[in-house]
């Protein structure tokens, strides 16, 4: 098979959460055990940083990969989902695995893979630990696709655990408290091994305590700990988090003689993480006059820091282009978008998106009025035609929606 054949018997045959959603959630990570098996247990073999949390995790991970590329190591990143290629979900300084490498892979194992009903996500998962084998990372950032205790990235024994945030996402999987899904994060922390808390509440920050002491893992709260960040090319106000999180990462880093940076190296991976990883969609700014930004954040926790941000800026109207899919939690999100906004609205070109119409009348509920239209990419025109010089348009309310107009 080529490469799109190969994509394509992946994406068809084989659960994948990002086009299937529910149905294709493993409840644990036995398939992933039997993989790393049969794969000789690359993860064995790798220095990693496991990265978890309901928002933020990969733009953590960018920002922790950007730093170690800096200081001249050899840095895998594994993230999800992708925006427009699957090989985006693997990289080593910012480059892209390469085709012939996920062909070359799916083909020696696609007998496994059918026999085991292996999905998606673990197919990527080991795909990724043996391509980072093979290539001698020096460091690998891996970030968790959802939850944290039954996720497929797992098998890992890092040298240091993240968890970024806790907020109210997938709960049809995590649970439907902040305490329930703090657990299934915290299910990454392992004996011994330091664990960083980018942020916490009131209901999170004793079960983290809780599970730091079961494990006897050193325990770091990164917003209590680090008072002022470096400037960064990843421009939202929510960034603050993450770049906190990230310099607490690195002063454990440093304490434990894992890493030698100067702050200098730090500032520069700020500065270039776009340039040295190739992050898109997070508050990205693609054109001016009129301003139009576009954002991943596509869950409450998300999207209130989002909108937060929105009002920030100075213009003359307000479009906002959105589509969801068709398991958010609509009363949860909508209210958090302003009303004084002209709404372009519309279906993500994928299984899971959402009626446009659907998402239209849900919207009028909350005040929130606009148009329909047939494509992602033909409500973005609208807006575009539509909106003056000194007007503002952000596109998102979901990956997919951003995705398609990158």
């Amino acid at each position: 098979m080529n490469y799109s054949q190969t994509l394509e018997w992946m994406f068809t045959q084989l659960p994948m959460y990002q086009t299937q959603g529910a149905t294709a959630y493993r409840k644990d990570i036995t398939n992933t055990v039997l993989l790393a098996e049969h794969l000789n247990h690359p993860e064995k073999e790798l220095k990693c940083i496991h990265v978890a949390g309901t928002n933020g995790k990969g733009s953590t991970s960018h920002l922790l990969a950007s730093v170690l590329q800096e200081a001249g190591y050899k840095v895998g990143l594994y993230t999800s989902p992708h925006l427009k290629d699957f090989r985006e979900r693997i990289k080593i300084n910012g480059q892209c695995i390469t085709e012939e490498y996920v062909c070359e892979f799916i083909a020696r194992n696609k007998a496994f893979f059918e026999a085991q009903h292996m999905s998606f996500f673990e197919m990527s998962v080991g795909l990724a630990f043996e391509y980072f084998k093979r290539e001698q990372t020096d460091f690998n950032i891996i970030e968790v696709g959802m939850g944290g205790r039954l996720d497929a990235t797992n098998i890992i024994t890092p040298f240091l655990s993240i968890i970024t945030n806790i907020g109210l996402d997938h709960t049809q999987f995590l649970g439907t408290t902040l305490e329930a899904i703090a657990m299934e994060k915290a299910g990454i922390i392992k004996p011994y091994i330091p664990v960083i808390i980018g942020e916490y509440v009131s209901e999170t920050q004793p079960i983290f305590i809780n599970q730091a002491q079961k494990s006897e893992a050193p325990i770091y709260f990164a917003s209590d700990l680090i008072k002022d960040t470096y400037p960064s090319a990843l421009l939202g106000d929510y960034q603050l988090h993450n770049k906190k999180t990230v310099q607490q990462a690195f002063a454990v880093l440093q304490e434990l003689g894992c890493v030698q940076l100067t702050d200098n190296t730090i500032k520069q991976g700020f500065l270039n993480v776009i340039t040295n990883t190739g992050l898109q969609g997070r508050w990205q700014q693609l054109q001016s006059e009129p301003k139009v930004i576009c954002d991943t954040a596509h869950n409450a926790h998300g999207l209130s820091l989002v909108m937060q941000q929105l009002k920030k800026e100075s213009f003359g109207q307000l479009h906002i282009v959105l589509g969801m899919v068709a398991d958010k939690n609509l009363d949860e999100v909508l209210p958090l978008f302003p009303k004084n906004a002209i709404y372009y609205f519309c279906c993500p070109n994928n299984f899971r998106g959402l009626n446009a119409t659907v998402l239209q009348e849900k919207a009028a509920t909350f005040g929130l009025i606009g148009s329909t239209f047939n494509s992602v990419s033909n409500a973005y025109e609208n807006a575009r035609n539509s909106a003056l010089a000194d007007d503002f348009i952000y596109v998102g309310g979901s990956t997919f929606v951003v995705a398609e107009i990158l």
